[in-house]
């Protein structure tokens, strides 16, 4: 019988091999259909909790008026953004562990039970409890969406969708006082909260609507960290109350400020010591270990606490030194928006292209930082406030959509939880230390006294020209010192690929 010989196989062409490529991209990619579904369930839930974020900035005085106190204002904030720190991180792993889409409805309906709470309030007290309930549901609704779009939506087609989302967020951030001043100039501040509870509704119809999501096998059976639970909470909520209230409900070197210090480095301490021992801590402190992790974080540290900053610093520059009303003043915050929207489309487009999610970030914010700089010495006028907000506004929309990217890719399909959780827990306290810096040193030039009830509100109103456009002008050179060296900080995380087999190379290379 002869003997069946196997002729050797010939390399398939160029055309073929990129035919099938091609053809195993496209059996890979997820239909339409439930792309577009994942972006009508997660659009909502992302745009309730960027919003709410700064929809009481102009709300804030009618408010005090209706409960007649000024003083306790600043916790309405403060409570909402500590609630929504400290639990963020917490819903990270929850969802890694008992599935994301599960853990989403879960933080819907608590953000809908405290906005609910928010209207019904009829105390200061009452809003600040309710508060506290609204952002214990907002931390998880950031976090949840973008672990679900890591999960559903693979790494090459991630640029596009992650962009459209960025957008969501930045326009809600510094959208929200526009809204929330139209809305107290035309109706009651109760509808602010009383809108949230059919589009929570809305947006859990929509969840429900998606497949169930998957479960890490390794956390399964994996001990809970309930010690580092508790003393990350203590560690945050010092951090953020000093953040939040030194300089202005207390003196710098007063005993409520020493001993938030204390405490704040004291349970920092513990915690990161228990962290490093635990077999499965809290804190997602090994994505740090991993290569660009850290200066990722760094990169947007200083992205939120400058796009927070200037939300915080504008409003006031144009009302004191251009006459600028309220209802005003948060619509004149438009260009930064337009920017941040225009950035974000770019940056995803280029993204999508090349597959390089940090390339970007460090032209990005470069091109914000001389924007800054052109605020800086430039004699002040609406017209240029306007158009350096939108340059401003550009660079800055290349950096959160490439921070996700890149921290989904480096941190791969079972942690992507954790990974939108720590760059929360970034953004949040980025936000807090933008604020508070920059705002205090606002507030020292324009000879605003720390202490007292509504010290911050109480912005002085008989300050020359002249002194009021030097402080500013000291304000946005710091502010572009800052932004500058976060584009060094970006231009050191190395490069990350989106392809299938992740391959991190070193900066520079």
């Amino acid at each position: 019988m002869p003997r069946s010989t196997r002729l050797p196989e010939r390399p398939a062409s160029p055309a073929a091999q990129a035919l099938a490529v091609a053809a195993a991209r496209q059996a890979d990619e997820p239909p339409r259909r439930a792309v577009l579904a994942l972006f009508s369930a997660v659009m909502l839930p992302m745009f309730l909790a960027a919003v709410d974020q700064t929809l009481l900035a102009t709300a804030t005085p009618r408010i005090a008026a209706d409960f007649s106190d000024l003083g306790d204002t600043a916790w309405i904030t403060i409570g909402y953004l500590i609630a929504a720190t400290v639990t963020a991180p917490l819903y990270g792993r929850l969802g890694d562990r008992f599935g994301r889409r599960r853990m989403l409805l879960a933080a819907l309906a608590v953000f809908a039970l405290g906005s609910l709470a928010c209207a019904l309030a009829r105390g200061m007290a009452a809003l600040i409890a309710a508060r506290l309930l609204q952002g214990l549901g907002g931390g998880g609704l950031m976090v949840l969406c973008q672990a679900l779009i890591g999960e559903l939506v693979p790494p090459r087609l991630r640029p596009r969708y992650q962009a459209y989302f960025a957008i969501v967020f930045t326009a809600s951030s510094v959208g929200g006082p526009v809204i929330g001043g139209l809305v107290v100039h035309h109706a009651d501040w109760r509808w602010l909260f009383l809108a949230n509870v059919p589009l929570c509704a809305l947006a859990a119809w929509r969840v429900l609507r998606l497949p169930p999501s998957g479960t890490a096998p390794a956390l399964r059976g994996a001990p809970t960290d309930p010690l580092g639970l508790l003393l990350f909470v203590v560690t945050a909520v010092s951090a953020l109350l000093w953040f939040s209230l030194a300089g202005h409900r207390f003196g710098w070197l007063s005993a409520a400020s020493v001993g938030l210090v204390v405490l704040t480095l004291g349970a920092g301490t513990v915690l990161l010591r228990q962290q490093r021992r635990h077999a499965s801590p809290f804190l997602p402190l090994e994505l740090l270990r991993l290569p660009g992790v850290g200066w990722i974080c760094g990169t947007v540290l200083v992205f939120a606490a400058s796009m927070f900053a200037l939300v915080f610093l504008l409003p006031i520059q144009l009302q004191l030194g251009h006459g600028a009303n309220a209802a005003d003043a948060g619509l004149q915050m438009l260009p930064l928006t337009l920017g941040l929207v225009v950035g974000s489309t770019l940056n995803g487009r280029i993204t999508a292209r090349t597959g390089l999610p940090t390339r970007m970030p460090p032209r990005g914010l470069s091109l914000s930082a001389l924007a800054l700089g052109v605020l800086a010495l430039a004699p002040s006028s609406p017209a240029l406030l306007a158009g350096a907000a939108a340059v401003v506004g550009l660079g800055f929309g290349t950096v959160m959509a490439s921070a996700q990217l890149a921290t989904q890719t480096l941190a791969g399909r079972e942690r992507l939880g954790a990974a939108a959780g720590l760059l929360s827990l970034t953004r949040s306290l980025g936000a807090s230390l933008g604020t508070a810096i920059f705002g205090g040193l606002a507030f020292v030039l324009l000879h605003v006294r720390p202490g007292g009830e509504g010290a911050a509100q109480a912005l002085p109103t008989d300050l020359s020209p002249q002194a009021l456009t030097q402080a500013f002008h000291v304000v946005y050179g710091v502010l572009a010192v800052f932004v500058a060296a976060g584009a060094w900080i970006a231009s050191r995380v190395p490069k990350v690929h989106l392809e299938a087999g992740v391959k991190a190379e070193p900066a520079g290379e």
